[in-house]
């Protein structure tokens, strides 16, 4: 299993927004300075060098203040998320390596013609969550407190043992990345060495990538597998590429299992070993 996450750098394809005749060009397809144009171009920002196109006066100030802070939040987030993965150690043979670690997203898939975008699959009918996907970048991130989950997905029959909790509401795509929280579509019970440090490990690497630079993209796809009817998911798929670099890239099936309990996957009860 193998996969990185590096330093910030500038991406290989960047691209931005400009108008048929305006003299700047945007990172954010929102910024009010396009907000009157009747039509808005994507073009590479290569491109738009070579046109003679300048940066938005507005983002020229906004991406140096940003860059300076965002940077140094992730890396103590990054470091923090170390540090408590560090305290629990995933279990053994937990993570399998798929397809040689290739994500293997098709060109369509990668683009980024309608910039970031998450979708959450309809449940199935025996109310399951289906299959997670986004175009994840730093827009799409939160900036409110997480409110506590309430809802329970199918499977959902908790216990203790030794005062930790065998299950957790365990996102597909996590909050931090598009603040989607009480949503069936986008939630699993999963156990809680399935949800951190498994999905975890994964998560904080791609969200440090995000952070660290607020004009990477990573795309993103988790789906729960399930065996026949069964209520709870034997484990989920999990797939990663970021744009125009290989920073991130992996694709892996984590089991959805718990050392100390004997688990019913077809309706999520469980015995204490």
């Amino acid at each position: 299993m193998c996969f990185s996450v590096s330093a910030p750098t500038a991406n290989a394809q960047t691209y931005v927004y400009v108008t048929r005749t305006g003299k700047r060009y945007y990172y954010n397809r929102n910024d009010w300075g396009l907000k009157r144009a009747h039509r808005v171009y994507r073009i590479t920002l290569s491109k738009a060098k070579s046109r003679g196109l300048t940066l938005s006066k507005d983002e020229s100030h906004d991406k140096k203040v940003v860059a300076r802070v965002s940077v140094k939040k992730a890396k103590k987030i990054h470091k923090r998320a170390v540090r408590h993965s560090g305290k629990t150690k995933i279990s053994k043979n937990q993570i399998v390596v798929l397809n040689g670690n290739n994500p293997a997203f098709s060109n369509s898939e990668m683009s980024l013609k309608h910039g970031a975008w998450a979708r959450y699959g309809s449940l199935d009918k025996l109310n399951r969550s289906t299959t997670a996907n986004a175009m994840l970048n730093y827009s799409l991130m939160p900036k409110v407190k997480r409110e506590p989950l309430y809802v329970d997905p199918t499977g959902w029959h908790n216990k203790k043992d030794g005062g930790t909790w065998l299950y957790n509401r365990s996102h597909l795509i996590g909050y931090q990345f598009t603040g989607q929280n009480n949503n069936l579509r986008n939630l699993m019970t999963g156990t809680r060495s399935l949800n951190d440090p498994a999905m975890s490990t994964f998560e904080n690497k791609v969200a440090y990538y995000l952070r660290s630079n607020h004009h990477h993209y990573v795309r993103y796809q988790v789906k729960p597998v399930f065996k026949k009817r069964n209520l709870l998911a034997s484990g989920v798929i999990m797939r990663a590429k970021s744009v125009g670099s290989n920073a991130i890239s992996f694709n892996i099936y984590i089991k959805n299992i718990q050392s100390g309990f004997k688990i019913n996957y077809a309706n999520g009860t469980s015995v204490v070993r």
